[in-house]
């Protein structure tokens, strides 16, 4: 069973992956940690994220064990995977990863950006995560806030909406929901409201038994 997760930062798909993950007795992947994990990699070599020949020497260098790292959770590692990510070589390194994750019995869970479309296109269960631009941008502020890091919500705001425009522009594998996704606009719902709307979607289509 593989249920792919796509959708925009800070729509709620990442906590939404990890219960439906425990609910359904599945492995767990945020594939976005896979691009910053490569983004700060770069970074930490002194070099740039948007660097194609950098990048792509991270990416088939990476290590697993460091997704771990909590700092990749940040804002920093966040604008980081942004940029790797548009790099085509980047992308072809880090599939085969993916999709040996999913292959993994009992099945996956995997949230990204182009889990539906591009990594696991036969994904039985597909969810598009979205919500308003300004309630993402509200939730990562707290986010940030109440890690005690500093933030501005102008600035919160304007690299979401920037991050949004790379994500969805970019020439290999857009930001877009799969043709048979279903949409899940989580703006005016709270994490368990979410989980319960994903659950019933997700039942609806597994196959009986």
């Amino acid at each position: 069973m593989i249920i792919a997760i796509d959708g925009p930062a800070a729509a709620g798909k990442g906590t939404l992956a990890r219960r439906l993950a425990g609910y359904f007795g599945l492995n767990y992947l945020d594939t976005g940690l896979l691009y910053r994990a490569v983004g700060m990699a770069v970074l930490h070599a002194g070099g740039d994220p948007a660097d194609p020949a950098a990048a792509e020497l991270a990416a088939r260098q990476l290590d697993p064990g460091v997704l771990a790292d909590p700092t990749l959770r940040g804002e920093e590692a966040g604008g980081a995977a942004s940029k790797v990510a548009a790099i085509p070589a980047v992308r072809a390194a880090l599939l085969d990863f993916q999709r040996a994750f999913a292959a993994r019995p009992p099945g996956a869970v995997l949230d990204g950006r182009d889990i539906g479309t591009v990594v696991c296109p036969g994904a039985e269960s597909k969810l598009f995560v979205m919500a308003s631009l300004e309630k993402r941008a509200e939730r990562r502020l707290k986010e940030l806030l109440d890690k005690g890091e500093r933030a501005i919500w102008e600035r919160v705001l304007q690299d979401m909406k920037e991050r949004d425009e790379r994500d969805s522009a970019r020439s290999v594998a857009p930001l877009v929901p799969a043709d048979d996704a279903v949409v899940l606009d989580t703006s005016e719902l709270d994490a368990d409201a979410a989980f319960a709307a994903a659950v019933d979607i997700i039942s609806q289509r597994r196959p009986a038994g």
